[in-house]
């Protein structure tokens, strides 16, 4: 076991701002980074690339809508490194057809006349299921693993700010509550499902943008969690944040985006890298290395 090596992790990691996060960390980090993916053959030449470009990133396999894939990621950390000092959660989906990526306004719009909405509900489900419970599902098996002075970031996006102002005053209160619980979170999400399903999500206070919501459950759930740190290991100084990459060249938003993957990492990274005496940001939304207001 190479327990004194420091280890850090970014999941969603073969492409986009995901693999931009891991070459940055592999330049910056003191230690081993473990690039993840869900295709292990797309993994591996991601890694290929990397290690032509002179890095050396490892791999591991992680689909983070398999239990067992998480299960597996978490016992070869304890095996090889008794744990984890930085972990960056990158992976998410997006909700619109991949031959008609969003513009800039697109992200709030309900599907035009004509699309079959049977997809359209179950794109939501697919994007609520890996962008919130699938980084869930990785936090609840990983964060017990983080050591100390370790960091979390949780990749979001400035969509949930706008979501979250498109919500209802009543979701508005509940979403930026100071004591909201992981399980009442985890309720309002599957509520979202299950109102949409019906078609009576407006009428219920929830905004147009299945993506939007996912995204909030992620800055709510960094919240949660950084509160939790706060009570169970406050003299560990771990820092845990949300963060927007803000609008980047990728498969997911498209070709038009202003920011570059390379310009799209340097947030997470920001956050990943905060040094070991740094206070904070600690529990926030963080966008262009400023604090956002939540």
């Amino acid at each position: 076991m190479s327990s004194c090596n420091r280890v850090a992790l970014v999941t969603g990691a073969n492409k986009g701002i995901g693999f931009a996060i891991t070459r940055d960390l592999c330049r910056k980090f003191s230690g081993d980074v473990v690039l993840t993916a869900r295709d292990e053959a797309r993994g591996r030449t991601a890694v290929q690339q990397l290690q032509a470009e002179g890095l050396s990133p490892r791999f591991h396999q992680l689909d983070i809508d398999d239990p067992q894939s998480i299960r597996a990621l978490r016992d070869f950390l304890l095996k090889e490194y008794g744990g984890l000092d930085v972990m960056v959660n990158n992976a998410g989906i997006g909700t619109w057809p991949k031959n008609n990526p969003p513009g800039k306004g697109d992200f709030f719009k309900e599907p035009q006349p004509g699309i079959d909405l049977t997809h359209f509900h179950i794109q939501r489900e697919a994007a609520m299921k890996t962008n919130f419970f699938g980084t869930q599902a990785i936090c609840t098996e990983l964060l017990p693993l983080i050591k100390t002075q370790g960091r979390v970031v949780n990749v979001s996006s400035l969509i949930s700010l706008e979501a979250l102002r498109n919500c209802s005053p009543e979701l508005q209160q509940k979403f930026r509550s100071e004591t909201i619980t992981e399980e009442e979170l985890e309720g309002l999400m599957k509520k979202f499902v299950e109102d949409t399903k019906k078609g009576i999500h407006e009428k219920e206070g929830w905004p147009n943008s299945a993506y939007g919501v996912s995204k909030i459950g992620v800055t709510v759930l960094s919240r949660i969690h950084a509160r939790k740190l706060n009570k169970q290991r406050r003299g560990d100084k771990i820092l845990l944040n949300a963060c927007c990459p803000g609008w980047v060249r990728t498969d997911m938003a498209g070709p038009k985006a202003p920011k570059s993957p390379e310009e799209g990492a340097e947030t997470p990274v920001y956050l990943a890298l905060l040094p070991p005496d740094a206070e904070g940001p600690h529990g926030q939304f963080v966008q262009d290395k400023k604090v956002e207001q939540w």
